[in-house]
């Protein structure tokens, strides 16, 4: 049986469990390591050991940092009587550099993958910032077996274009693991007044919160949006305060994912797959979780023009794709849009194999199976990352 060293920044992150379901459905046994965010627990998850490796913060670059240099001291010894894994999957660029120093601390090497599921700006950056931080990727991934990303874009825009990377790379994007039965679209059994606006997931797009609540305000009761999920105050001047001024603008808390989404996207004919957080970069090339959420429920998605969201939906004929978010733009799309408008397009949704939107069985064993594969043939040193022209 495939053994599994996960290390991990955040343990409390919803999608590391689906991570950790996911390598357990398809027949691995796995080791959690990480660190523990502030007023976070060590989450109960189907794993053989966990190791702790100290506490973080959110929105606190440096003192992440400093905990991974603190971890790093002494780290083999914490491993010390844990089961000796066939590969480790290092989520984000700092386990990376934990994983490369745990190398040795086992009879047989095993094999790095690399998970990286955002292009944080630091790494765009076009001075000795961003190259600095280039060079440490390629520096701690040249022992690396491959690389595991969510989005083709990322493939393509960041690790290809910028000649970061030549590692073999298994695309594994945030569908819903574990679904329940699908909910329907309201418009399929006729209720298309008001029309319903879901934005779910991490907000921290002030453009969307703004073009949501004035095309809400403008629409006079139309047009109701409805929020959920965890809100990146940093990233709002005061989020609480404008989403209680709103009158046709609501926000209903956190949920569960995969357990409250059919009764969270079940009451809404739309969802909004659209941010603007990292606009022209990270926020263009992702596929975000509310991609997959919200079909998998019935909900028409809403993306715009140029990003990797929008190509999808092309490429399998759903949702709607809007120019921009100006309010004129979404009056005359989505405010004006007929009712037979908008059944149409929930049976397009609806019509799709829900393994579009979520995992099956078949898809978890089949990645531990590729997995496998690669803890196999770990290189020795061999150079994967080419260097910067």
């Amino acid at each position: 049986m495939l053994t599994v060293l996960y290390l991990v920044p955040n343990a409390a992150d919803a999608a590391v469990a689906r991570r950790v379901s996911m390598l357990r459905q398809g027949g691995a046994r796995v080791v959690l390591a990480g660190f523990r965010r502030a007023g976070t627990e060590w989450p109960k998850l189907d794993v053989i050991d966990y190791i702790e490796l100290g506490e973080t913060f959110d929105a606190n670059f440096r003192q992440r940092i400093g905990a991974v240099l603190r971890a790093a001291v002494g780290l083999r010894a914490r491993f010390h009587g844990v089961a000796e894994p066939d590969l480790i999957i290092a989520r984000n660029l700092e386990m990376l550099a934990l994983a490369d120093r745990l190398l040795g601390a086992w009879a047989d090497r095993p094999a790095i993958g690399y998970e990286c599921l955002d292009i944080h700006r630091l790494m765009l950056r076009g001075d000795a910032v961003g190259r600095a931080m280039r060079a440490t990727e390629r520096y701690f991934a040249r022992k690396a077996s491959f690389l595991i990303t969510s989005s083709p874009a990322f493939s393509r825009e960041y690790f290809a274009a910028y000649r970061q990377s030549a590692l073999p790379t298994v695309l594994l994007e945030n569908k819903v693991l574990g679904a329940s039965a699908r909910a329907t679209n309201p418009a399929l059994a006729g209720n298309t007044q008001p029309l319903r606006i879901g934005w779910y997931g991490a907000l921290r797009c002030g453009k969307s919160l703004a073009a949501l609540a004035d095309f809400a305000n403008v629409m006079k009761g139309a047009v109701e949006i409805e929020l959920r999920g965890r809100p990146a105050h940093t990233e709002f001047n005061d989020f609480d305060g404008f989403v209680a001024a709103q009158r046709h603008l609501h926000f209903a808390g956190p949920y569960r994912n995969p357990d409250d989404l059919p009764a969270v996207y079940g009451g809404v004919h739309f969802a909004w797959a659209i941010d603007f957080f990292e606009e022209g970069q990270n926020s263009s090339w992702l596929l975000p979780n509310r991609l997959y959420e919200g079909p998998l429920h019935g909900a028409i998605p809403i993306a715009v023009e140029g990003t990797e969201t929008a190509a999808f939906l092309k490429r399998h004929g759903i949702g709607v794709v809007l120019p921009d978010i100006r309010r004129q733009t979404l009056v005359e799309m989505i405010g004006n849009m007929q009712p037979e408008t908008v059944t149409a397009l929930a049976a397009a949704v609806a019509a799709k194999d829900e393994r579009l939107f979520a995992f099956s069985d078949d898809d978890c064993r089949d990645l531990v199976e590729r997995l496998a594969g690669f803890a196999t043939r770990a290189p020795a040193g061999a150079k994967t990352f080419e260097a910067l022209a």
